[in-house]
């Protein structure tokens, strides 16, 4: 049976040594190499001939976002993760590391009391990664989405189609790996005369999703903020939930708001999109639009559940476009989703549902998160 071959490049020896150890230790998975620096690490990808490549992004000599633009010009398909620290410095890096072609990324165990401790965290998060990224391509047995679901008879019947499409008064985005990217081709299409707000959750840590938030804000043309509790939703706007806390929404005061809090995780995530999704079925009705896009896992089947009884619509992005299709693909081979469609035509059909029922020349003459949101009826 084929391992995924994987190159493991940080600078501390101890950092190298857990990794390689954790990652050994999986018998589909095979440490083909390791290097101390990204100069090193550039001479023996050709050497080693990973099939993923472990990325420190803080390192001497060349760091992580020089090695991975260099790495890129001549394996522009070779799978990167980054492997930052949970800091406002190590967050940037990632971001920036991510929009340069980095295909994830996973923060380093920190407070963690023993080296056990450590191994585990990489095995939880790490490996699970490279396995979804790596493990179709190379015929691994990796679980489809359809065959999880019906292993665990978990399957939803296909429920009946709305007979009409509903006028929408929000849209509500679930994405996981690959997200950041692929929110990077989303919101900036959107239009600031966009009638509708847009709350999204996007699996990240604390840090991350604010940053994440005030990068997708300076090249948008609608506002884009990290959510907080008592925020007016307002069309022209998005929210992304903050990491560590699940986002809902609520009617308070005859207004739509935020609220956050610090529930259980769901599906092993916090912010959760299944949290979310629910909030928006019961607050929206058939109001609401639910879009899966690229990740990991089956975050946000159970809430596009919700959705579609709610007689909401849902839209999922395409295998060929996700660097994952784990999410999306539940929700469409669950039977949920009304389209299945390619990242680069999520934006035209979200537009074309929204200004569904509204005049297509109307002018929403407010500035972004600026006009007061209406409760749905």
């Amino acid at each position: 049976m084929p391992k995924i071959r994987i190159l493991v490049v940080d600078d501390s020896v101890v950092v190298r040594r857990m990794v390689s150890d954790a990652l050994a230790a999986d018998s589909q998975l095979e440490v083909a190499g390791a290097a101390a620096n990204g100069k090193i690490a550039l001479a023996k990808v050709p050497q080693v001939n990973p099939d993923i490549v472990i990325l420190d992004v803080e390192m001497p000599e060349l760091d992580g976002i020089g090695t991975l633009v260099e790495i890129r010009k001549s394996q522009p398909a070779l799978p990167v993760i980054m492997y930052s620290t949970l800091t406002e410095r190590g967050a940037e890096a990632t971001l920036e590391a991510l929009s340069k072609g980095a295909t994830d990324y996973v923060t380093k165990p920190s407070n963690v009391g023993n080296a056990a401790q450590g191994l585990e965290c990489i095995r939880a998060q790490l490996i699970p990664k490279i396995k979804a990224i790596c493990g179709h391509a190379l015929g691994l047995p990796v679980p489809s989405p359809l065959a999880a679901t019906v292993a665990s008879k978990t399957l939803t019947p296909r429920l009946p189609f709305p007979r009409r499409e509903e006028r929408i008064d929000i849209v509500a985005i679930g994405v996981s790996t690959g997200g950041p990217n692929a929110l990077a081709s989303l919101i900036p299409t959107l239009p600031r005369d966009l009638p509708v707000p847009v709350v999204i959750v996007q699996h990240m840590p604390p840090v991350f999703t604010r940053l994440l938030a005030e990068r997708l804000a300076a090249k948008s043309q609608i506002g884009v903020e990290e959510g907080y509790p008592g925020a007016v939703l307002e069309p022209g706007c998005a929210w992304i939930a903050p990491g560590d806390y699940h986002m809902v929404v609520a009617i308070d005061h005859h207004q739509v708001m935020l609220r956050t809090h610090q529930g259980p995780p769901e599906n092993s995530c916090r912010p959760a999109v299944d949290v979310l999704l629910r909030s928006v079925a019961d607050v929206y009705k058939p109001h609401s639009l639910a879009v899966v896009m690229t990740g990991m896992g089956q975050d946000g089947l159970r809430g596009c559940e919700h959705i579609r009884e709610s007689g909401g619509q849902i839209l999922a992005q395409d295998q060929a476009t996700s660097v994952v299709w784990g999410m999306p693909g539940f929700v469409a081979n669950a039977g949920l989703a009304d389209k299945v469609l390619p990242l680069d035509q999520l934006s035209m059909e979200i537009l074309r549902r929204v200004r569904n029922g509204r005049e297509s020349t109307r002018q929403f003459k407010s500035a972004p998160c600026m006009a007061q949101s209406s409760i749905p009826k």
